[in-house]
């Protein structure tokens, strides 16, 4: 599994992300909860960018007992798709870091960006 850099939305000037293609085991990225990946597909069918839920339950105070179960998100063809941010208290591993895996990586490419905290 690779880990893949955090790029931060810079307030004043933005950010050109840069992708890396997407890994065959799957890719990593740390997470605070204001980090979302943005997934690039080339390829001609729908594939899926799946998050995987790292903790059995949560106590939430407002909502109770939540069990977390892995997200899925379709990509289809020849389109792009902003995997949204996740709770880090669901979706980090013991690394801080949200794991995702692919149904195929052929013609994948992918960024994990960081909102900026608003001024």
């Amino acid at each position: 599994m690779a880990t893949l850099t955090v790029q931060e939305v810079d307030i004043g000037t933005g950010l050109a992300p840069t992708y890396a293609a997407a890994d065959v085991a799957g890719d990593q990225y740390a997470n605070e909860g204001r980090t979302y990946l943005h997934v690039k597909h080339s390829g001609g069918s729908a594939m899926t960018v799946t998050v995987t839920a790292q903790q059995a339950a949560v106590d939430d105070p407002q909502f109770g007992r939540i069990v977390p179960a892995n997200r899925a998100f379709t990509v289809g063809g020849n389109s792009e798709r902003i995997i949204p941010f996740m709770a880090p208290s669901m979706y980090n591993n013991a690394s801080g870091r949200v794991a995702v895996t692919y149904s195929t990586v052929t013609g994948v490419t992918v960024a994990a960006i960081r909102a900026p905290v608003a001024q």
